[in-house]
């Protein structure tokens, strides 16, 4: 049988869920190593002694809300029409964290690009990337009918995704590119995929 939390887990997991949300903006707005533990509770409305309570560190709050929004993509990724082409689901869904289109698009690709950037957080983040990947690994196998202990395939779908992802919020980020916006370059990235990756023509 599944019960409903109760008033008291709700707000618990609220009052987190606050806190990683504050963390988060403020990283995004002054950089992680700007951002106080005073702050991001000032920030949620709480107590310094009610974030210590949730987290042990401003890196943990902000992997926290990172680790949420891949929650709410893994739920959008079962959401999708069963019978729909998987890249073509998984092409939609990155479209949505590079454009800041869904829920928590923008949210999910800035801390992708903090983590990368701070050598702390990157650091803390090694055991959530392990629990995500699982996880993601986990939700690809059973969209795909394949198994994730024999079956390579959900475990290089999620690299080939995750790499296009990264790549395309990489080259946009730095300026440099010739695309419309984010977006077209997800579309060649997964155009490319669906191609095998061949070589690309040589340049002019």
């Amino acid at each position: 049988m599944i019960t409903e939390p109760g008033l008291r887990d709700r707000k618990k997991a609220a009052t987190r869920a606050a806190l990683s949300s504050a963390a988060a903006r403020l990283a995004r707005a002054l950089g992680i190593e700007c951002v106080t533990a005073d702050a991001i509770a000032s920030e949620a409305g709480v107590s310094t002694r009610t974030f210590h309570n949730y987290f042990s560190s401003k890196e943990e709050a902000v992997l926290a809300s990172f680790e949420e929004s891949v929650t709410l993509w893994i739920e959008a990724l079962a959401a999708r029409p069963a019978d729909e082409p998987i890249l073509d689901v998984l092409e939609d869904l990155v479209v949505e964290i590079v454009s800041g289109s869904g829920p928590t698009a923008s949210k999910t690709a800035s801390i992708w690009m903090l983590s990368d950037a701070s050598p702390a957080l990157y650091r803390d983040a090694a055991d959530m990337h392990q629990r995500i990947n699982r996880a993601v690994t986990q939700a690809l196998a059973e969209r795909t009918g394949t198994d994730v202990e024999r079956d390579l395939y959900p475990a290089l779908l999620l690299g080939a995704v995750a790499g296009a992802a990264k790549s395309v919020i990489d080259i946009w980020s730095g300026g440099k590119s010739d695309a419309s916006g984010p977006e077209e370059l997800v579309h060649d990235a997964f155009r490319q995929i669906r191609a095998g990756l061949p070589a690309p023509p040589p340049r002019l």
